[in-house]
């Protein structure tokens, strides 16, 4: 299906540099991703953005930089009801699967092998529910494997006035007091 929306994401700070890199996913793994793997995950509301980043909000808010982005992009598979994973041979339970675990255990989670599936089969993300804690039906996310600044898979960060930095550099070292 082709989705096209307005998607968000809560960045630390000091990364904000990099909205569309990927590479926080790559460095630490993540429910649809193994180390490694350049994944983009985003909400389809800030609400659920902040949600995702902050757990819920189970504990302090710590500082965040919220993005909003420009999607259309073809070719995703839509996860978010019973007849749609039905469609595509997808058990919630695999979905919202304690990943982590396996990545400690050095074993496959059940929702690393749907993103394999789905992407052999030429998907370039899913639409899924939140399983932040506290997550509702209408928290949602978009988490795709392919991207970039072109059609079909055309993800822009809305920064009209140039606001984020330009690279890691705008930071102060974080040995300074202030």
């Amino acid at each position: 299906m082709r989705f096209t929306k307005r998607c968000y994401r809560g960045h630390d700070p000091a990364w904000s540099f990099s909205p569309l890199s990927g590479e926080g996913a790559s460095l630490t793994g993540g429910r649809f991703n193994r180390v490694g793997e350049p994944t983009l995950y985003l909400a389809l509301d800030a609400i659920t953005a902040v949600k995702e980043c902050t757990q819920g909000l189970g504990n302090r808010l710590q500082p965040i930089t919220l993005c909003e982005y420009d999607v259309d992009c073809e070719d995703i598979a839509d996860l978010r009801t019973a007849a749609s994973r039905k469609k595509h041979k997808v058990k919630l339970s695999d979905l919202k699967c304690g990943w982590l675990t396996y990545r400690y255990e050095a074993g496959d989670a059940p929702s690393w092998m749907i993103a394999d599936r789905l992407r052999e089969e030429g998907f370039a993300g899913i639409l899924v529910p939140s399983f932040a804690p506290g997550a509702t039906r209408r928290n949602q996310n978009l988490v795709l494997w392919q991207w970039g600044p072109k059609l079909p898979h055309q993800i822009l960060v809305y920064d009209p006035s140039g606001r984020l930095p330009k690279n890691q550099l705008s930071w102060p070292d974080k040995k300074e007091k202030g």
